[in-house]
């Protein structure tokens, strides 16, 4: 009888340590695969993107697509004000030029060329001209690619005697391209033309 009873508990004892086990592998497997979904889903948060094979950098979709947008309207910004801002000085000029020509492809190497030859950069150094650009606004198209953009800014061009206000309507298309250090931003401007560089108003300065 009193075996029976051993074994008995002996059964209980082992039947309640294999349910005990059970439940803690339950819950154990439940932690285990919402820990795994939730890997899972920030997994497909992530896009993962080899540099020539070299380094692996890893970035928020939604972050991207943000600050590329953001990239793209300073690209542009950035552009205009380098090709538009001068001042008698044909070190600085120059400087400007080639920073800005690094952004965009031929296009604009070609308008360049045509302020080159319409004696644009010499009056500038001879007359003391001054010209500063105020970006407006920057109208992009990530519809279609590559992607369309419209610039507009005011010209601000002060000579000795007066200051002109000249409008600035620029339009042209972006391409994705390598990041450098030329162009941080991974963006090459195409098909670059001005639409419209008109004057606005002048203002007879003060002379004492």
């Amino acid at each position: 009888m009193k075996k029976i009873f051993d074994i008995q508990r002996k059964f209980r004892f082992t039947v309640y340590v294999l349910l005990t086990v059970s439940l803690v592998m339950m819950g154990l497997s439940s932690y285990v695969f919402t820990l795994s979904m939730e890997l899972v889903e920030r997994s497909r948060q992530k896009i993962y993107v080899l540099d020539n094979g070299k380094s692996l950098l890893m970035a928020l979709r939604e972050d991207i697509s943000e600050n590329r947008n953001a990239e793209a309207r300073d690209h542009v910004k950035r552009f205009h004000e380098l090709f538009f801002t001068l001042e008698p000085d044909r070190e600085y000029i120059e400087k400007n030029i080639r920073e800005a020509l690094h952004l965009s492809d031929a296009s604009a190497m070609s308008q360049y060329q045509a302020f080159k030859e319409n004696n644009l950069y010499n009056q500038v150094i001879a007359s003391n001209i001054s010209m500063t650009l105020q970006t407006d606004s920057i109208a992009l198209d990530f519809s279609s690619y590559p992607y369309g953009f419209s610039y507009y800014g005011k010209q601000k061009i002060v000579r000795k005697s007066n200051i002109t206000i000249r409008s600035l309507s620029c339009r042209g298309s972006l391409r994705n391209t390598s990041r450098t250090d030329n162009n941080p931003h991974g963006f090459l401007m195409e098909n670059w033309r001005i639409e419209e560089n008109k004057d606005l108003e002048t203002i007879r300065r003060k002379t004492f």
